[in-house]
C-alpha cells in the first residue's frame, strides 16, 4: 500500500507540503476452505467456471475407456490436498481419475467393469462423486453424475417358441390370415424394423408372410387342397437392422371342407323283374373327403318320381328293393314296364354334396288281367227302316300291355234275335264293337220289337272275359213340324239397360227327338200411331228375347213392340223343319219420367191494361207438353220471378204480381197467368213473367213472358146520349160497332153517369175504354176518334147513342195545397170565365167533327179501286193491308188533305196519328198517279199553333202536315214486326 504524510499548516509557497512511503503487507494461508466442483466452459482465455453438483455422461453399453463429464475440481486455499472418492451402487462399475490432486484438476470417470454397462438391463446409472480435504476431512463436497448407457446392436431376433403348429382350411381364399407371427429384438434400433420371410422358397406356392408384420396368409387358394397334400413345414426367418438372424419352424395342417361329391362306384346294371315279383340291387359309393368325418358320410335316398313310392333304399348300406308286388298295369303304357329310379348318394357335410344315379328297372308283363267293359251299361237308338244302320259302339280294354294279353274280340251272345252284328276294331290302348243291324234285316218301329237287350262279350286270347248289356231302341223318324204355344204380352220399361231375358217364344215338337231353333222374322214398332220396322230387340236361338245393347228403347218414340219370329227343328229328317205359323210377341214399352215439359211457342203478344186488372184477372197464357204418358205426363204451372223492363230498357225486380194457374186440354196443359192483386197504371214498359213447368217426378222448364202495359195515358173517354142501363143493354153492340171501326180490342173499363150537372140532366152516360192492338199497341184517344170518324162506322156508333171521343184526364196530386188556397179567389173568376169558353169550344168542336165526317164520304166515293194498294202493317197509324183492317179501305188518301192535317188543323188530329218510335219513312211518289180531291181548309186560328208531342213519329208526320206541296205520301216501317213491337 502507499502512506501520505502531509503538513497541516502551509508553508512558505502557500502550499500544504507532504510525502509519500509504500508499505507491503503480506498475508499467511491457512487451510480453511473445502474443495468445489465446477463446470466449465468457453476456450482459450476466456474459458469460464461455475459451481455445479449434477454432471451427466453418456457410454456406449460394454464399451471401456474414460467417460467426459466437465467436471473440474477446485480448492481455493493456496496448498490443498484433495482426496476424490465414488460412491452409489454402481460405484464399482466406474473409477474416478485423478484420485488425488493438490491443484485444480479435471475430473474424469473410467469403466471398470464394462460387462456390467449393459443397455437391456439398465439405461442409466448414478454415482456420486466426493471431494475431500485430506488435511481437513470435514472439508468436503459431494457432486451427482448421472451416466446415460447408449444401446448397441447386441442382440439377435428371437421369437417365443421354436415350433408353431398351424391350422388352415383348404382351399381358404387368397390372403385368408393363417397366423401373425412376431419375433423380439430388445436392441432399439430394432423395434419395428425386423424383416420377415419363409423358408424354403418352394413353400412360396402356397403361402407367404408378410415381411414388416410377420403375418402369414394363404397365397394360392386352388393348391390347397388336402386330398392332395395335407401338411406343409415351413422356416419363419426374423431378421434385424444388423442383419442378425432369428427363425422359428412352422407346422401348417389344413383341415378339410365337403368339397367332394360322393362317387358311385360302378355303373348299376338294368333290373328285370315279373310283376309281382321283388328284387334287390346294392348301390356302392366313395367319398374323398376326411376319412370318419360327416364329409365322407353316404347316406343314399330316392329322389321322389311318379313311380318312387314302390321302392324303398337302405340310407347307409344303399340297398334297392321293391316295397310290395309291381303291377305291370300301374305303369303307364307307353313306357312299356320301363321305370327310372333315381338314387341319391349325399354326405353329411356342410353344404352336403351328392351324387346321382339312374337305376333302370324294367317290369315284365304278365296276363292276369281279364277285359273289362268301359261303362257298365250301353243304351242306344236306331230309326227304323234303315238296313245295316250303325247303332252305337262299345268300348273294352285289357289293361294287360302287351299284345300277347291284352288282344280282344266282341259278340252278341243274346238279345239279338238276328237283328243286329258286332265287328271288332283295334284302337290305341283300347278295342272297340260296331254294333250295326244286319244287312239283310229292316226294323220296323210299327211291329212288336221295338226295344232289344243285347249281351255282349268281350275276351281275350286266352278267353279271359267280360259282359255288358246293350239296350237298342228303334226310333221313329222326326217328321212332324214344329208348332208355337201361346205368348203372352210382356212388358218392359223404356231406357232400360237389363242383360237379362224379358221374354221368351216356346215351342214344341210332336216327335220324341227333337232340337228347337228359334229365329226372328221381324219386328215391328208402333210409332205415333204407324207401324215400321225396328231393332230395340233381338232374339237369341234358345227362344229368349232381349233388349238390344246397341239401341235405347224410348217410350216417346214408340210404345209398343211386336216381334214374330220362326221356330225350327234341327232334328227333323222328313218334310218341313219349320213351324207352320209364324210366333208372336207382344211386348209393351212403360213409360219412365225421362222427359221435362216442354212449352210450345206461340207468337202471341200479351198486353194488360193496368187500369183494368185486379186480382185474378187473366193476362197471359202458356201451354206445355210432357213427352212422358199418364201420371208422368202431368203438369204444374208456377210464376217463380217478376220483373219490369221500362222504356229505358232498365229492368227491376218485382214482387210477385201474377200467379199461374193449370187447366188441362186433353194433351195439353195450359198455363193462364193472372194478377194477384191490382196493377201500378202509372208504369209505361212491360213485365218479365217467368213461367215454369213442373212435372210429377220434379222434372222442370222454364221460360219468360212478356206482358205490355198499357197505362192511364191510353185511356179514352166515350159519351153516350142514353142513359146507364140503355148503354149496359147495348155494351155489346157498342163493343162490335168500335172493334169494327178501330180494328182493336176494346177494354170497357167503367160505364157511368157524367158527373156534370148538365149532363146529369140530360142522362148522358161515359164509358171508359182502352183500345189495344193484338201487337201490344194501343190507341190514343185522338187515335180514336180519327177512325170512329169514317162515314161507315160513325153512323153506326150515332145510331147507339155515341156523342163525343175525348181523353180522360189524369189527375196529378196537388203538391201545393197553400197555393191553391191563395189563388182561390182568383180561380173562383176563372170558373166562371171557363164554363162559358167550354161551351163554345164543344159547340165548334161537334160542328168541324160532322164536317170532318162529311168530306170523307166525298172522298170515298170518288176514289177508284186502283187506289188500293197493299202495304206492310204499322200498328197505330192508318197504314194497314188488305185484309179490312183500314177503316178508309187501304187507299192511299193524302193524310194532310182527307185528315185536315194542315196548317190550320188542330194538333190533336196530328198526334193522332202516331203511335211508334223511331220508324222509318219512306216516301213513295207513285202513289200520286191518282186524283184525289182536296178539301176546303179550316180556318181557326187557334188550330195554327204548333203542338207538344210526345212521340218522334208523331212531329215527323206534323211536319209533313205543313208542307205546302200537299204530296200524297204513306208511311211504312218494314224494320219492324208485330213480335218486334
Amino acid at each position: 500500500m502507499t502512506v501520505k504524510a502531509t503538513e497541516s499548516k502551509l508553508n512558505i509557497h502557500g502550499i500544504y507540503a507532504s510525502t509519500t512511503a509504500n508499505v507491503q503487507i503480506d498475508i499467511i494461508d491457512i487451510n480453511d476452505n473445502k474443495p468445489e466442483f465446477y463446470k466449465c466452459g468457453g476456450s482459450g482465455d476466456e474459458v469460464s467456471c461455475v459451481t455445479e453438483s449434477h454432471f451427466t455422461g453418456e457410454v456406449f453399453e460394454h464399451s471401456l475407456g474414460t467417460i467426459p463429464i466437465n467436471m473440474t475440481v477446485k480448492d481455493p486455499d493456496k496448498i490443498s490436498y484433495t482426496e476424490l472418492i465414488l460412491e452409489g451402487t454402481d460405484k464399482d462399475v466406474f473409477s474416478v481419475e485423478p484420485q488425488f490432486t493438490m491443484t485444480d484438476s479435471i475430473v474424469q470417470l473410467l469403466v471398470k467393469q464394462p460387462q456390467a454397462v449393459d443397455y437391456e438391463e439398465k439405461q442409466q446409472m448414478i454415482l456420486q462423486v466426493i471431494a475431500m480435504d485430506k488435511e481437513e476431512t470435514s472439508f468436503r463436497s459431494t457432486a451427482t453424475v448421472t451416466i446415460n448407457i447408449k444401446d448397441t446392436n447386441d442382440n439377435s431376433p428371437t421369437f417365443p417358441l421354436d415350433t408353431y403348429k398351424l391350422t388352415v382350411t383348404e382351399h381358404s381364399p387368397v390372403g385368408t390370415i393363417v397366423a401373425n407371427i412376431t419375433a423380439e429384438d430388445p436392441d432399439t434400433m430394432d423395434k419395428g424394423k425386423l424383416i420377415y420371410r419363409l423358408l424354403p422358397d418352394s413353400i412360396l406356392l402356397y403361402f407367404d408372410v408378410d415381411p414388416h408384420t410377420g403375418t402369414i396368409f394363404v397365397k394360392n387358394e386352388a393348391l390347397l387342397d388336402r386330398e392332395v397334400r395335407s401338411l406343409y413345414y415351413a422356416t419363419l426367418q426374423a431378421r434385424d437392422t444388423d442383419g442378425k438372424t432369428g427363425t422359428t419352424v412352422l407346422d401348417i395342417t389344413l383341415t378339410d371342407i365337403n368339397d367332394q361329391p360322393p362317387v358311385i362306384n360302378r355303373n348299376t346294371p338294368p333290373v328285370f323283374v315279373e310283376e309281382g315279383g321283388h328284387f334287390e340291387i346294392k348301390i356302392e359309393a366313395t367319398d374323398a373327403d376326411e376319412p370318419n368325418t360327416v364329409n365322407s358320410q353316404i347316406v343314399f335316398g330316392i329322389i321322389p318320381s311318379k313311380y318312387s313310392d314302390n321302392f324303398t333304399i337302405d340310407p347307409d348300406t344303399g340297398v334297392l328293393r321293391n316295397k310290395g308286388e309291381l303291377d305291370r298295369e300301374a305303369i303307364d303304357p307307353e313306357l312299356k314296364g320301363r321305370i327310372e329310379l333315381h338314387i341319391n348318394a349325399s354326405d353329411k357335410g356342410i353344404p352336403p354334396l351328392s351324387t346321382t344315379v339312374t337305376v333302370i328297372i324294367n317290369v315284365e308283363d304278365v296276363n292276369d288281367n281279364a277285359p273289362h267293359f268301359e261303362a257298365h251299361f250301353y243304351k242306344f237308338s236306331v230309326k227304323e227302316g234303315e238296313k245295316g244302320a250303325y247303332v252305337g259302339s262299345v268300348h273294352a280294354e285289357d289293361l294287360d300291355q302287351t299284345t300277347d294279353f291284352n288282344r280282344i274280340s266282341f259278340s252278341i251272345i243274346d238279345g239279338s234275335f238276328g237283328s243286329f252284328i258286332i265287328r271288332t276294331f283295334a284302337e290305341e290302348r283300347r278295342y272297340r264293337g260296331n254294333i250295326t243291324v244286319d244287312p239283310d234285316i229292316e226294323l220296323d218301329y210299327e211291329s212288336s220289337r221295338t226295344h232289344f237287350r243285347l249281351r255282349v262279350e268281350a275276351a281275350d286270347l286266352e278267353q279271359k272275359k267280360a259282359e255288358v248289356m246293350v239296350e237298342v231302341d228303334v226310333l221313329d223318324v222326326n217328321d212332324e213340324r214344329p208348332e208355337f204355344k201361346p205368348t203372352v204380352p210382356v212388358t218392359v220399361k223404356e231406357n232400360t239397360t237389363i242383360t237379362e231375358a224379358v221374354g221368351k217364344f216356346l215351342g214344341h215338337d210332336k216327335d220324341g227327338n227333337h232340337s228347337l231353333v228359334y229365329e226372328l222374322e221381324s219386328i215391328i214398332c208402333r210409332c205415333n200411331g204407324s207401324l215400321s220396322p225396328c231393332s230395340w230387340f233381338i232374339l237369341d236361338p234358345t227362344g229368349e228375347v232381349r233388349v238390344n245393347p246397341e239401341h235405347t228403347v224410348d217410350y216417346e218414340q214408340c210404345d209398343q213392340v211386336v216381334m214374330e219370329a220362326q221356330v225350327v227343328d234341327v232334328y227333323t229328317e222328313k218334310g218341313e223343319n219349320n213351324s207352320v205359323t209364324t210366333g208372336q210377341m207382344v211386348i209393351n214399352i212403360e213409360d219412365i219420367n225421362d222427359n221435362a215439359p216442354e212449352f210450345i211457342p206461340s207468337g202471341s203478344v200479351f198486353v194488360v191494361v193496368s187500369e183494368s186488372a185486379s186480382k185474378g184477372t187473366s193476362v197471359a197464357g202458356v201451354t206445355a207438353t210432357d213427352r212422358d204418358s199418364g201420371i208422368n205426363r202431368q203438369i204444374d204451372f208456377k210464376v217463380t220471378a217478376v220483373q219490369f223492363e221500362d222504356t229505358n230498357n232498365h229492368t227491376s225486380n218485382m214482387r210477385m204480381l201474377f200467379e199461374a194457374i193449370t187447366t188441362q186440354q186433353k194433351d195439353i196443359y195450359i198455363g193462364i197467368i193472372q194478377t194477384t192483386e191490382g196493377l201500378d197504371m202509372t208504369l209505361r214498359g212491360k213485365y218479365k213473367v217467368t213461367a215454369t213447368a213442373t212435372d210429377t217426378g220434379g222434372l222442370s222448364s222454364s221460360t219468360i213472358l212478356d206482358i205490355f202495359t198499357v197505362d192511364e195515358s191510353y185511356k179514352v173517354e166515350l159519351q153516350f146520349t142514353r142513359s146507364v142501363d140503355e148503354v149496359e143493354n147495348k155494351r155489346n153492340e157498342i163493343v162490335r160497332a168500335l172493334t169494327a171501326a178501330t180494328k182493336a180490342a176494346v177494354e170497357i173499363v167503367a160505364i157511368k153517369s157524367d158527373s156534370t150537372d148538365a149532363s146529369r140532366a140530360s142522362g148522358v152516360t161515359v164509358m171508359v175504354a182502352y183500345f189495344v192492338y193484338s201487337n201490344g199497341t194501343a190507341l190514343t184517344s185522338n187515335e180514336v176518334e180519327k177512325m170512329l170518324s169514317d162515314p161507315d162506322h160513325y153512323l153506326v156508333l150515332t145510331d147507339l147513342g155515341l156523342r163525343y171521343i175525348g181523353k180522360v184526364p189524369v189527375n196529378e196530386p196537388d203538391t201545393d195545397p197553400v197555393k191553391y188556397i191563395l189563388l182561390g179567389i182568383v180561380g173562383g173568376l176563372i170558373i166562371v170565365l171557363g164554363v162559358l169558353t167550354t161551351s163554345l169550344m164543344c159547340t165548334r168542336r161537334n160542328y168541324r167533327r160532322k164536317l170532318k165526317a162529311a168530306k170523307a164520304m166525298n172522298s170515298a166515293s170518288m176514289v177508284t179501286s186502283d187506289n188500293q194498294k197493299s202495304g206492310p202493317v204499322v200498328p197505330g197509324t192508318n197504314k194497314y193491308t188488305m185484309e179490312g183492317a183500314n177503316p178508309v179501305l187501304n187507299l192511299n188518301i193524302d193524310t194532310a188533305m182527307v185528315l185536315d192535317l194542315e196548317e190550320e188543323s188542330s194538333d190533336v188530329d196530328k198526334v193522332s196519328l202516331t203511335s211508334l218510335d223511331y220508324s222509318d219513312y219512306t216516301t213513295n211518289p207513285e202513289k200520286d198517279t191518282k186524283p184525289v180531291i182536296q178539301m176546303a181548309q179550316e180556318e181557326e186560328e187557334e188550330d195554327r199553333r204548333l203542338p207538344e208531342y210526345s212521340e218522334p213519329l208523331g212531329a215527323a208526320l206534323a211536319q209533313r202536315g205543313q208542307k205546302k206541296d200537299k204530296l200524297c205520301v204513306g208511311f211504312s216501317n218494314p224494320a219492324f214486326s208485330t213480335t218486334d213491337l
